[in-house]
């Protein structure tokens, strides 16, 4: 019982902690720019879910693309429980194999939030799967194209 409530008091202090509307001004103007001349730039959605406890919820993800295509900015923004929803960015770096973009890379959430997660993934232009691992949790992310 302690766990849980640890769970949603953290959440809500992540939720009001949280650039959710820095998140919200970039997925507009991601939208907007529909015409990117890098192939992986832009909005997804998808799920996410954690393989340690079985919490699953809604993931959207405006990915930057570097100028030479290797280094990602992965805003991403979350929800959990229905009704939480907080944000956070990952800095990723990616090598092109067979028409995929593998990625590797992390992002500091806090103490509170399990510290640092850890990411290894592939995209390609309609495809994102991801795995996700912190000191308390691990799973995967899948998204594809915002529609």
């Amino acid at each position: 019982m302690k766990a849980k409530l640890f769970s949603y008091g953290f959440l809500l202090l992540l939720c009001l902690g949280t650039g959710c509307t820095s998140f919200h001004h970039e997925w507009r103007k991601a939208g907007r720019n529909l015409n990117s001349p890098q192939p992986l730039g832009g909005q997804w959605e998808g799920q996410w879910v954690s393989l340690n406890n079985g919490h699953s919820g809604k993931l959207k993800c405006v990915l930057g693309v570097s100028p030479d295509g290797k280094h990602f900015r992965a805003h991403f923004r979350a929800t959990y429980a229905k009704y939480f929803h907080f944000s956070y960015v990952a800095e990723l770096t990616g090598v092109e194999t067979g028409g995929n973009m593998k990625f590797t890379g992390e992002s500091d959430l806090g103490k509170l939030a399990g510290g640092i997660y850890k990411y290894s993934g592939q995209a390609n232009a309609t495809n994102f799967a991801c795995t996700y691992e912190s000191k308390y949790d691990h799973g995967t992310f899948q998204m594809s194209r915002s529609k």
